[in-house]
């Protein structure tokens, strides 16, 4: 049996792959929530103290950690990394050839 399908490489950012607006700031504040959610695993912090930490609210953190992101900036997902003691680096290069810009 033979399935009609065909497979595409992705091209590394899956919010342009589906075509979404913005795609290089969702996945910058995707990869940011991944690490929120990393330390505040390692701090065995709950929702409540990971709140009380970030001056927000539970219902907040909860929407942070299921990757709900909308009513996050990258500015502010920056700020809750520095107050979980991480060191946050920007770096920038020379973009590949044949890149936009």
């Amino acid at each position: 049996m033979q399935d009609d399908f065909k497979i595409e490489e992705g091209s590394g950012n899956v919010f342009a792959d589906l075509g979404l607006p913005n795609p290089e700031e969702r996945l910058t504040k995707a990869d940011l929530a991944m690490q929120i959610t990393a330390a505040i695993r390692a701090r065995r912090l709950t929702q409540a103290k990971a709140a009380t930490l970030f001056g927000t609210d539970e219902a907040k953190i909860s929407r942070l950690l299921r990757g709900q992101l909308s009513g996050f900036s990258t500015e502010g997902l920056i700020h809750f990394l520095t107050l979980l003691g991480q060191d946050v680096v920007i770096v920038v290069k020379q973009a590949a050839p044949g890149a936009r810009g």
